[in-house]
């Protein structure tokens, strides 16, 4: 007894330390989390550090960084980006901008909103330069539009246009014995040809080519006009591969520095009046940001609602990576009963996914625009189940380089009989109490009466979702269909096939929000959903870092095994697309 007691004693003890720990932990932590406004020097210069994702909205994880010995967050906030860069612009003691471009990943449209924030911040007459040691196609897309950008004589730059990499997975799921069964609705729907193709369908191919081609011309035409190049040398340059070297960048005027680090900061200092031999005075956007107090505060006051809508839509309460319909709509319903949100503003930055949830969520968008105005605004990617929940919204505000569209939809079955009973040895058996009670059973084949009832109901939720388009699009379901058949569209093409209204970011769509609730000039931003800390288990994650390993070890093919993680969520008709289009 007495040995057990000082057992208990010892597990008791360490419990106590363990949360004493953790809650000093927290306290250090919190503290340096809410410093408040900081006190900026005299010529300051905003650096802005791309070494990691860049995200619609960095997440309120209390811990993010914290076992990192740099410090880095594990994520950087296109929207928390915009914000510094916005305040940075108004702020005096703030004299320029400095991007370091290490290593970033984001997807066209994302790298073009933050390129447009920068356009603006210039007008305001203070400098952005950019200083990478290797651009890649995406980074120089950004770097392009500073005044002046660096790059040391070892440095590289990928200037040869961009590609889209398929892999396709039917000669393995036959290599260990499963079958598909494919139940789709568009001859361009190829969300579901990685699974039963060993190839690019030429229906696929032909859309591929349109829209990688339309999101290159965006980025020539921007690069173009910072530069002050002709897009007809930028496609010569890049075709040929002219550029291969620093060197090469400066001839063909694609850098305007061929220098070291240290180089760049000795012409900072002379730009800012500085002795040659004093620390310039960076700032970074986090910083930045706390000059702008605390936007919960706003919450009482006549607002402007954004509510980002992030990630595959299933059915459910969905996590940070997903968009649950119960969760959502929840937060519509919300916003729509909430006297002070006087307009709502969607952000959509999703792929797709179950057809049913959408359709949920599109219910509660035409409930709520019936009380308010609610505007789409599309980041990277509002495609399939992303666009069927856009269609609802009054006006829809995207990037020449969003990838939109996709209007149609499949359901999928497998057969893993082959697999159970001739590679694992295991039989399967079983009774019912009518034809059809498993129907979409994993263990047998389906039969041609299954087949039609269920390629029957695809069809039917593709008519809905051409039907409730053109209600929203106030177009014919012939022009729809004309675009449908599950054809994919660079924002630069879907507005001539009016899939949208309007070019623009984030901030185009509020200013269209403010003037439908007829606000004018002056009006508030709040943003949802309200950010919580989950304190324990985002501790309890961070030590995992669970994501973060798949990340390394899959490297380049990352979002492809999230792809195959993803097969078992296919339940149901789903509305999605395959491409993870990122310029790297």
């Amino acid at each position: 007894m007495n040995f057990l007691k000082n057992v208990l004693a010892v597990i008791v003890g360490f419990i106590l330390l363990t949360v004493i720990g953790i809650v000093i932990l927290l306290a250090i932590f919190s503290s340096g989390k809410d410093e408040g406004a900081v006190a900026l020097k005299e010529s300051s210069v905003l650096k802005i550090t791309l070494d990691n994702q860049i995200v619609e909205r960095e997440s309120d994880k209390l811990f993010d960084g914290l076992l990192d010995p740099r410090g880095a967050s594990s994520q950087i906030g296109l929207l928390e980006l915009k914000q510094a860069i916005k305040e940075a612009a108004g702020n005096e003691k703030i004299k320029g901008i400095l991007i370091e471009i290490k290593f970033a990943n984001a997807g066209i449209a994302t790298w073009k909103e933050l390129r447009d924030e920068l356009n603006d911040f210039k007008k305001s007459g203070k400098f952005v330069i950019a200083y990478g040691e290797m651009y890649s196609e995406a980074a120089y897309y950004l770097a392009s539009v500073a005044d002046e950008i660096y790059l040391p004589e070892s440095g590289m730059l990928e200037f040869n246009g961009i590609g889209v990499n398929m892999l396709y997975f039917k000669n393995l799921l036959s290599k260990i014995g499963v079958k598909t069964e494919v139940f789709r609705v568009g001859k361009y729907k190829s969300a579901i040809e990685p699974l039963v193709n060993d190839h690019m369908s030429d229906e696929d191919r032909e859309q591929v080519r349109l829209y990688i081609n339309s999101l290159y011309s965006v980025m020539l035409e921007d690069i173009a006009a910072s530069r002050n190049i002709q897009v007809e040398t930028l496609k010569v340059i890049s075709d040929s591969m002219l550029v291969r070297n620093a060197a090469d960048a400066k001839r063909f005027g694609l850098v305007s520095h061929v220098a070291y680090y240290d180089e760049l900061l000795t012409s900072l200092r002379v730009k800012l009046n500085m002795e040659v031999d004093k620390e310039i005075n960076f700032v970074s956007y986090k910083k930045i940001n706390q000059l702008t107090g605390d936007k919960k505060k706003l919450s009482t006051e006549p607002h402007i609602a954004v509510l980002f809508a992030n990630g595959e839509i299933q059915s459910g309460r969905g996590d940070g990576e997903t968009i649950g319909s119960e969760t959502i709509c929840a937060d519509l319903r919300k916003l729509r009963e909430d006297k002070n949100v006087k307009a709502i503003v969607l952000r959509i930055n999703s792929p797709g996914g179950s057809a049913l949830a959408s359709d949920v969520i599109w219910r509660e968008i035409v409930l709520t625009r019936k009380v308010k105005p609610v505007i789409a605004s599309m980041a990277n990617v509002a495609a399939s189940g992303g666009y069927y929940i856009a269609m609802a919204c009054d006006t829809i505000v995207a990037s020449p380089a969003t990838i939109t569209g996709s209007i149609g939809v499949f359901g999928l079955l497998m057969n893993s009989e082959d697999l159970l009973n001739n590679k694992l040895g295991i039989n399967t058996d079983s009774e019912k109490t009518g034809l059809y009670s498993d129907i979409g059973s994993l263990t047998r084949p389906v039969t041609d009466a299954e087949r039609m009832i269920i390629q029957n109901e695809v069809n039917s939720i593709y008519s809905t979702f051409v039907r409730k388009a053109a209600e929203g699009r106030r177009t014919t379901v012939e022009h729809i269909e004309e675009n449908a058949s599950g054809r994919v569209w660079a924002g630069k093409d879907a507005i001539n096939n009016k899939l949208i209204d309007v070019f623009g970011g984030m901030n185009k769509a509020v200013a269209l929000a403010a003037n439908a609730a007829k606000l004018g000039e002056s009006y508030k931003l709040v943003y949802y959903p309200e950010k919580k800390n989950q304190i324990w288990i985002e501790f309890f994650n961070s030590l995992s870092g669970e994501e973060e390993a798949k990340m390394k070890t899959f490297g380049a093919y990352y979002e492809h095994f999230k792809t195959l993680q993803s097969l078992p969520k296919y339940q149901g008709v789903q509305a999605r697309i395959p491409y993870f289009i990122e310029i790297k």
